[in-house]
């Protein structure tokens, strides 16, 4: 037998047993990336697996190729409107709150592992961020539902503040071992890693969409490979002209998720699938590089550490900085716990091993006792502790699937399954009561096992199962109506105009979007239309009924056809 074959062989068990352990996730109430690190550790020198692995530099490529592939699928799943919404706050705590934490627990470590200050700091900067694959993970795994803007903070700050950790612990190690004095060479290094990272991102995440859309591939199976090298031309040339790859990359996947391109629905399901795979294989191989009885040797310092990472550095970084941007008590305290430390601190522990540093064994075993501390307790509290400070929400209604209309090559058009709940606005309604756009129509219901061909007159009920074919311009609208509450208000409809047909009646309208278009209860658009004109309407015309106008957009004759409705702040 070829050594790779055993290679293969070994690679294959681990990676099952990784897969099968993140099932005993929920029962146990631990993060994934602590069994998958237990795996590791198992199977290391001093579990029964007896696999002797110290190659710290091949444990540093893996994972920094595996945390890679996950950020960049974070991005893929990081909507435009998520950044817009708290961009501010979470940049604040990717630059600042790494810093802050970093100095705090950095002069903690230094006293209590009797290290020279620097060291110390080095420490404090290795532990500084917290951890995307753990973050994202947990909020979108584990059945946890908070506000957007909460989430949204979590997600990306978890995303953007490796670079930062990345250009501390490189900068204290060029000070350490190659004497760097700190100064202008800090500044500049700050500049080009997080400048010319996120131009990278932005450059080729731009392109790629260009590329995707129209390069003709001999097999469908080639459009998610293509965007993984998309992602990775963006990892590496950002890292070889000195920027920050991390930040290129999860830009680029931002760019690129918020595009409409081929195959999109499939290449989502290809790269959730292999940010899977690289967690698993990072943990694992993670695992398997520490030597679990070195970790008895540091236990007490490492308790302590992590205590101060947790309840003193973190709170002291996140306090002042979400304040600021008013955010209140709970939120505050909630974020301030949301600090877990995972593969990026780990990885970060290996460079001072490959630089040789005096000391480097106590910081890499330091530092993956108090990320196990860390993962454990907050990750296992992170429901819990939502729960008390009243930020949990009801499960979201969300389309079950968006079908992509591949057969017809590139059509602006999708198919997507909703499930209604028992507070959908559609539900109880027929099908002619739905105020639906024009450019949507409803291909086929599902109830139970019963196929219904869907007609005016079909009642809707909870649990049913609808497959609408519309284009993503009219998405939002339908998502209102079918994933809107019954009790929820109009601020939820989109800034832009709906289209529907002139038949419509305004109560129809009230029922689907909560609009209300005044002392028009049972008129239809169109009848509302021509009272209101003086004169006889034309395309274009519009009236005005409160803060609403209506716009003749179709006719055929004296009828209106198709009625844009806009809602005026």
């Amino acid at each position: 037998m070829f050594f790779i074959d055993q290679i293969i062989f070994l690679a294959a068990i681990l990676i099952l047993l990784g897969i099968i352990s993140s099932q005993l996730s929920a029962r146990l109430g631990l993060p994934v990336l602590v069994l998958f690190l237990i795996v590791g550790m198992l199977a290391g020198e001093d579990g029964p697996g007896g696999i002797l692995f110290d190659n710290a530099e091949a444990a540093h490529a893996l994972g920094t190729l595996a945390l890679a592939m996950i950020l960049f699928d974070g991005g893929l799943q990081t909507p435009f409107k998520a950044i817009k919404k708290v961009w501010k706050p979470a940049s604040a705590l990717a630059t600042f709150g790494v810093l802050i934490t970093g100095i705090v627990t950095g002069y903690s470590a230094a006293y209590i592992l009797d290290l020279p200050l620097l060291q110390g700091m080095l420490l404090g900067a290795i532990v500084g961020s917290t951890d995307a694959a753990a973050v994202f993970a947990l909020l979108r795994n584990a059945g946890i539902h908070l506000n957007d803007k909460l989430k949204a903070t979590l997600e990306i700050e978890s995303a953007s503040n490796d670079p930062m950790a990345i250009f501390l612990t490189i900068g204290l190690l060029e000070i350490l071992v190659n004497g760097m004095k700190p100064g202008s060479g800090l500044l500049v290094m700050f500049i080009s890693q997080m400048g010319l990272g996120a131009i990278v991102g932005l450059g080729v995440g731009w392109l790629s969409i260009k590329l995707i859309n129209k390069i003709q591939l001999v097999a469908a199976g080639l459009y998610p490979v293509l965007v993984a090298a998309c992602g990775l031309l963006s990892f590496g040339i950002a890292a070889n002209i000195g920027g920050s790859g991390f930040l290129a990359i999860f830009i680029t996947g931002v760019v690129i998720g918020n595009s409409r391109f081929v195959f999109q629905r499939s290449t989502f399901l290809f790269h959730d699938g292999l940010a899977w795979l690289s967690q698993i294989t990072m943990f694992v191989v993670l695992g398997l590089l520490i030597t679990p009885t070195s970790l008895l040797d540091v236990w007490f310092e490492g308790l302590l550490i992590a205590f101060v990472l947790i309840f003193i550095a973190r709170p002291l970084a996140v306090i002042p900085i979400l304040a600021l941007f008013g955010f209140n008590l709970r939120e505050i305290s909630l974020v301030s716990w949301v600090g877990l430390r995972g593969s990026v601190p780990i990885i970060l522990a290996i460079f001072p091993l490959i630089f040789e540093l005096p000391g480097a064994a106590l910081i890499f075993n330091v530092v993956f006792f108090v990320v196990l501390i860390s993962a454990t307790l907050q990750g296992s509290s992170l429901a819990w502790m939502a729960r008390k400070l009243k930020l949990t929400l009801a499960a979201p209604v969300t389309p079950t699937a968006t079908l992509e209309i591949t057969a017809l090559g590139d059509v602006d058009a999708d198919i997507v399954e909703y499930t209604l709940s028992d507070t959908s606005r559609g539900v109880g309604r027929r099908l002619s009561e739905l105020a639906l756009p024009d450019s949507a129509v409803m291909a086929m219901i599902t109830r139970e096992s019963k196929v219904i061909a869907p007609r005016g007159s079909t009642l809707l009920q909870a649990g049913d199962h609808l497959f609408i074919v519309l284009k993503p311009a009219a998405r939002i609208f339908v998502d209102c109506v079918f994933l809107g509450d019954i009790n929820s208000e109009r601020t939820e409809l989109p800034n832009r105009e709906l289209r529907v047909k002139g038949n419509t009646h305004t109560s129809d309208i009230l029922n689907s979007y909560g609009i209300e278009i005044e002392d028009q209860v049972e008129s239809t658009l169109e009848e509302v239309i021509k009272q209101t004109l003086e004169n006889q309407p034309n395309i274009d015309s519009c009236v005005q009924v409160g803060d609403i106008q209506l716009y003749v957009r179709e006719m055929v004759g004296q009828r209106i056809i198709t009625v844009g409705i806009l809602v005026k702040p």
